[in-house]
């Protein structure tokens, strides 16, 4: 079976190494996004993928997009039986996903209906989802539309974080996709249509949106905490400056009258973090990280600045 992979970041990794090592499967070339400006010397840089692609001896396209016919030619050359497609990145037009004889097979993940879109992994956490998982999805002109052909579940655990869950759902993609080639071949799943009344959309994460608001939840601000962290990093504001926020936890707090606590308000430092109210519950903040600093827990960081309760975050 001569098959076509996109993908571009890491994540995609372990789902081109199925590919690579399934005996049925002809890799005849790997299409990622084309080079970007990375480091502090801004030199081009190529993807995971490519990177990984170059390692492996595959043959590597990475066109800006597929408008012009002549990337569109260059994809029907390759006569590919099929097209399997992680977080590669780019638009495929309908044009693009009628050329493999099998279709185009996208490795979603999330629990499709569920979280639609560019952060299913983040906004799962955020949201409070016990579980999520893997979806292969033949894909058709919607974003993330298309009928179902396999799914593997994944628990979602009190301290995953969006990294930890992104490495479980990296590796559990790479599975499916492995068991599920030669009943793709065979066309041997049968394509259930998605339930698109509980459809969710999983919005593109944003630097603007890692500011604390302790006005919410302890539990909901935790939950962000952890949906953030490796990026963008869930952040506050102390002495007019910026304070990462890398782990935390909700707890009960025995006071006699938590009503005259602002939310921000710093009610306890002690070795086990810093303690602080919010709009519902407190959050005991574990590690944290100054601006151009290093990671540090939160009593170090408390004793470095001589924080004190009734002190605000921002």
């Amino acid at each position: 079976m001569r098959v076509v992979f996109a993908g571009t970041p890491v994540f995609s990794r372990p789902t081109l190494d199925a590919l690579v090592s399934h005996p049925a499967v002809n890799l005849v070339a790997v299409y990622t996004q084309p080079d970007r400006p990375a480091g502090r010397g801004r030199k081009l840089m190529g993807s995971p993928i490519k990177q990984r692609s170059v390692e492996l001896g595959l043959e590597v396209h990475q066109p800006e997009s597929f408008k012009s016919a002549e990337s569109v030619d260059t994809l029907k050359s390759l006569q590919p039986d099929l097209m399997v497609v992680m977080a590669y990145g780019l638009i495929l037009p309908q044009e693009v996903l009628d050329i493999p004889r099998l279709g185009c097979v996208n490795v979603h993940a999330s629990l499709l209906p569920r979280w639609r879109g560019a952060a299913p992994i983040q906004r799962a956490i955020e949201a409070g989802d016990h579980v999520t998982g893997i979806t292969l999805m033949q894909m058709e002109s919607g974003l993330d539309t298309g009928p179902i052909l396999a799914m593997v579940e994944v628990v979602i655990e009190e301290e995953d974080t969006g990294g930890s869950l992104h490495d479980k759902l990296s590796m559990a993609g790479g599975r499916l996709l492995s068991a599920s080639l030669d009943a793709i071949r065979e066309r041997r799943l049968i394509a259930t249509a998605q339930q698109s009344n509980q459809a969710t959309y999983a919005h593109k994460l944003t630097k603007a949106e890692a500011k604390i608001d302790w006005s919410q939840s302890a539990q909901s601000i935790a939950r962000k905490v952890r949906a953030l962290n490796p990026w963008p990093v869930a952040c506050t504001v102390f002495k007019e400056k910026e304070l990462k926020v890398l782990e935390s936890i909700p707890e009960k707090f025995d006071i006699n009258d938590t009503t005259l606590l602002v939310p921000g308000e710093i009610i306890e430092v002690n070795n086990n973090g810093i303690l602080v109210a919010t709009g519902q519950g407190q959050l005991r903040l574990r590690r944290v990280q100054k601006a151009g600093g290093k990671h540090m827990d939160a009593k170090s960081f408390a004793n470095g600045v001589v924080l004190q309760s009734g002190m605000l975050f921002g």
